[in-house]
């Protein structure tokens, strides 16, 4: 990897370090009285999905997308759920509360990517679940790829 730059995927540890992540968060939320009402019942895969999905954004393999549909899907689950701002800032709070007892790297480079994601994904999520949302159903949207500096969402 000398003279390469490491993928947000490749800095953070890989798989390994976003499944760590997800299981943190997803073990908090059945106890978070913001969040378990909408994320309580959610099947033990769930964490797994989660992970697989941000990997996936942060420059890893394609697992999310070859196995679960690519962003289309994530948009889809996200639908006409009615979401709040309440919620999406507590699930924003928690999963960067999670990133600090994962172990996710704490510089300031890699923060600045996560925090950008996070705030992006959690925006775009909150507006597609409002009822009635109109949503292009693209089934070959590009999955969102975030690097260091340079968002890269799609839409």
């Amino acid at each position: 990897m000398s003279g390469t730059v490491p993928t947000l995927y490749e800095w953070a540890g890989g798989l390994a370090a976003f499944e760590r992540l997800t299981d943190e968060m997803y073990a908090r939320v059945p106890q978070d009285p913001v969040l378990a009402p909408v994320f309580g019942s959610m099947s033990a895969e769930h964490s797994r999905h989660v992970a697989h999905f941000i990997a996936e954004v942060f420059g890893g393999p394609p697992a999310y997308s070859e196995h679960e549909g690519g962003h289309a899907h994530m948009i889809r689950r996200h639908l006409n759920r009615s979401l709040t701002e309440e919620q999406r800032r507590r699930w924003f709070d928690l999963m960067l509360d999670c990133a600090d007892a994962a172990g996710l790297p704490a510089d300031p480079e890699f923060r600045a990517a996560f925090v950008a994601y996070l705030e992006w994904g959690s925006r775009l999520a909150l507006q597609n679940s409002q009822p009635g949302t109109a949503v292009k159903e693209d089934e070959h949207a590009p999955m969102p790829r975030w690097d260091w500096g340079v968002p890269g969402g799609p839409y």
